[in-house]
């Protein structure tokens, strides 16, 4: 194919290089007289293990050129992508500067690229910038609406600085966000050789994908580094610690807890994660993220609150009331806890769990639940047709019950509420 790559920066350039490489006609355009030359007597313009090489011979072969000209860039090319920077403000919000001058150099240059023209963001951008500022700019620059003759992708990268040729060569996945069904065609044929799995999505979806990966990369390395702080002030090996850690392929290097939903609770996190933060400060240690998961985990029932007393309805049924289905650990429960708060607001209230029977309730777990909510036993009921019977609100707070049943209550006139 015949490609243009905006941006000679570590993402362009190991971008452009690995595309000449495998047999791509490329050309890069920039700005930089420094980078250009660069390009042009066959020298790589970033540092990067192994990009030299493959620069020399792609030049050498005529697969790679270079130009400061978007318009001699997009000439006959089927693909054009954007690999611009998005750097931050002194706000932390997001400078689109170089994005929107790009969009609008490859809206003037478009009617010189080759029938069916994809645009393809490459770079870093929050959901919606590709369809609320890089279309816009190009529908202004061409006078073409996009859809008419060319269209947009989005297909971000998971390259690290110092193993970016081997990340291109072997990435997690290949992720190609279209605006409509059959956009991102020209994109998945940039990459014939990558045997990995590829994700066609929206581009919202796409854009928002390369945030949750580098927030959690972040939090990762945050986290690692707020678990050796303790261990080293309790006198063990943090490192030995995160070692085995990240051995556990089954719940910690894993999907497992990254499914969204509603808030953790059980008898063991809350309290595990409270004993490890008093240890912090008894010694003296600073782990503001551990210290902030339990703030961020009651926000999801504040926010259930807020959504039911929104609803301006008294009468209420939650479904579910331990703290994850199939058991009947009430302890430190955030359903429990919603409960109380519904109670305490005024709400009539009734309750179905099926693992949750009083008679069987013992111990410590049957102590808990007369603590927080002493009246329980008027609240239960036998069956979720029994608490739902009389509500005009109906709480998901458990899988179990699905499309079908919410489409019943609805027929009823209830309003339906689904935390899990």
């Amino acid at each position: 194919m015949r490609v243009a790559v905006l941006g000679m920066g570590y993402v362009g350039a190991v971008t452009a290089a690995a595309l000449s490489r495998d047999g791509h006609e490329v050309v890069g355009v920039d700005i930089s007289p420094q980078k250009l030359e660069a390009l042009r007597q066959g020298r790589a313009p970033v540092l990067e293990p192994g990009l030299q090489e493959i620069v020399a011979a792609a030049v050498r072969d005529g697969r790679l050129r270079a130009t400061d000209d978007a318009g001699e860039g997009l000439a006959g090319a089927e693909v054009s992508l954007i690999c611009v920077g998005t750097p931050s403000r002194r706000d932390g919000s997001l400078d689109l500067g170089y994005v929107r001058q790009v969009a609008g150099q490859i809206g003037s240059s478009l009617h010189r690229a080759a029938p069916g023209h994809v645009v393809v963001v490459r770079s870093t951008v929050l959901p919606g910038s590709t369809r609320r500022v890089v279309v816009p700019e190009i529908e202004r620059g061409s006078g073409r609406r996009v859809g008419e003759g060319w269209d947009v992708a989005m297909n971000p990268e998971f390259l690290r600085e110092g193993c970016s040729l081997a990340d291109y060569d072997h990435p997690p996945r290949v992720l190609i966000g279209e605006r409509v069904a059959g956009a991102g065609d020209p994109v998945a044929r940039l990459y014939p050789g990558i045997d990995v799995p590829t994700y066609r999505t929206s581009l919202e979806t796409a854009e928002a994908i390369k945030y949750a990966d580098n927030a959690f990369h972040a939090l990762k390395i945050t986290f690692a580094n707020e678990i050796a702080r303790v261990c080293e002030a309790l006198g063990t090996d943090g490192g030995a610690v995160m070692e085995i850690v990240a051995r556990d392929r089954k719940l910690n290097a894993s999907p497992a807890y990254l499914r969204p939903g509603f808030a953790f609770g059980g008898s063991c996190l809350p309290k595990d994660l409270r004993a490890l933060t008093s240890a912090a400060r008894q010694a003296g240690v600073l782990v503001p993220m551990l210290d902030s998961v339990l703030v961020s985990n009651e926000i999801p029932v504040r926010r259930a609150l807020e959504s039911v007393i929104a609803t301006d309805r008294r009468k209420v049924a939650l479904l579910g009331l331990a703290f994850k289905p199939g058991t009947d650990d009430l302890r430190e429960s955030p359903l429990v806890e919603l409960a109380e708060r519904l109670l305490g607001k005024g709400f009539d209230l009734t309750v179905f769990d099926p693992s949750v029977s009083l008679g069987r309730l013992h111990g410590s777990n049957r102590a808990y639940l007369e603590e927080k909510l002493p009246h329980v036993s008027r609240l239960l009921r036998d069956t979720a047709e029994d608490a739902v019977e009389d509500a005009d609100v109906v709480v998901v707070g458990h899988d179990g019950y699905g499309p079908e049943e919410d489409a019943g209550w609805r027929a009823k006139g209830k309003i339906v509420l689904r935390l899990a």
